[in-house]
C-alpha cells in the first residue's frame, strides 16, 4: 500500500509545484516578481511566466484602462453655492513595479485622491463657471490628479464631471433668471421691429406726399381689400384735398 501511495503523492507534489512555477498571463497583464523579498527590475509577461517558488513570488497587475466612478461630493463654490458633483476617472497602470511598491492599493488611493481633488478644484470655481466651462475644469482635474499619481506608475488620461445637482431654490432662481432674460430679448426684438416699421412708414409717407396719385391708388386698394371680406358696411375715405375744397367754397 505504501508503494502505491508514494507515486500518487509525488504526482500531487509535481502538479502543485507546476502550478506555483508556471503562470499564463493575458496580453493586458504583467507580473511583478519578488525574489527573496527583493523586487526584480523588469515585470514579466504576457504569455508563459516561470518563477522558482518558494524563492519567487509574484503580483499580477492589469494594464487596461480602469473606469473609476467618483461618488457625489458636496462642494461649496467660490460664490457660496452648495452643490453635489460626481465625476468619472479614466486611468491605467503604466509602471507595474511602482504600482505595487509605491502605494499599498493603487485603486483605493486613486479613488480617494480623485474625491479630494474634485472638492478642492471645484470649490475654487463659481457656479456659472462650473456649469458653462466644464471642459476647462476637466482639464484642470486631469492635470492635478495625474501629477499626484505619476509616482505610483498611474497615468490619468481623462476626468469628466458627470452631473451637477443644484438645490431646489437655486434651480427656481435660475429658471426665473432665464425667463426674465427671454422676456428681455423679446422686448428688444419687438422694439427693433417697431423702429424698422416706423422708418418704413416714414419713407412711404414721403413717397405718397410727393405723388397724390399714389394716395388714390392706396385708397382703391383698401376698398378692394374691404370688399373681399364681404363686410356689410364699407367706409369710403375722402381725400383731404377734396374736403378742403368744399370747406373753402363754403367760407367764400
Amino acid at each position: 500500500m505504501q508503494f502505491v501511495a508514494l507515486p500518487f503523492i509525488l504526482v500531487l507534489a509535481g502538479l502543485f509545484l507546476l502550478k506555483q512555477w508556471v503562470h499564463i498571463l493575458k496580453e493586458y497583464e504583467r507580473a511583478v516578481v519578488f525574489r527573496l523579498g527583493r523586487l526584480l527590475p523588469q515585470p514579466k509577461g504576457p504569455g508563459w511566466v516561470f518563477i522558482f517558488w518558494p524563492l519567487d513570488t509574484l503580483v499580477i497587475i492589469p494594464m487596461r484602462t480602469v473606469v473609476l466612478d467618483v461618488p457625489p461630493q458636496d462642494v461649496i463654490t467660490r460664490d457660496n453655492v452648495s452643490v453635489k458633483v460626481n465625476a468619472v476617472l479614466y486611468f491605467r497602470v503604466v509602471d507595474p513595479n511602482r504600482a505595487v511598491v509605491s502605494v499599498e492599493n493603487y485603486l483605493y488611493a486613486t479613488s480617494q485622491l480623485a474625491q479630494t481633488t474634485l472638492r478642492s478644484v471645484l470649490g475654487q470655481a463659481e457656479l456659472d463657471e462650473l456649469l458653462s466651462e466644464r471642459d476647462k475644469l476637466n482639464e484642470r482635474l486631469q492635470e492635478i490628479i495625474d501629477q499626484h499619481t505619476d509616482p505610483w506608475g498611474i497615468k490619468v488620461s481623462m476626468v469628466e464631471v458627470k452631473a451637477v445637482d443644484l438645490p431646489q431654490e437655486m434651480q427656481r432662481a435660475m429658471a426665473r433668471q432665464a425667463e426674465a432674460e427671454r422676456e428681455k430679448r423679446a422686448k428688444i426684438v419687438h422694439a427693433q421691429g417697431e423702429l424698422e416699421a416706423s422708418k418704413a412708414l416714414g419713407e412711404a409717407a414721403l413717397v405718397i406726399s410727393g405723388n397724390p396719385v399714389t394716395l388714390q391708388l392706396r385708397y382703391l386698394q383698401t376698398l378692394t381689400e374691404i370688399a373681399a371680406e364681404k363686410n356689410s358696411t364699407i367706409v369710403f375715405p375722402l381725400p383731404i384735398d377734396l374736403v378742403k375744397m368744399f370747406l373753402d367754397s363754403r367760407r367764400d
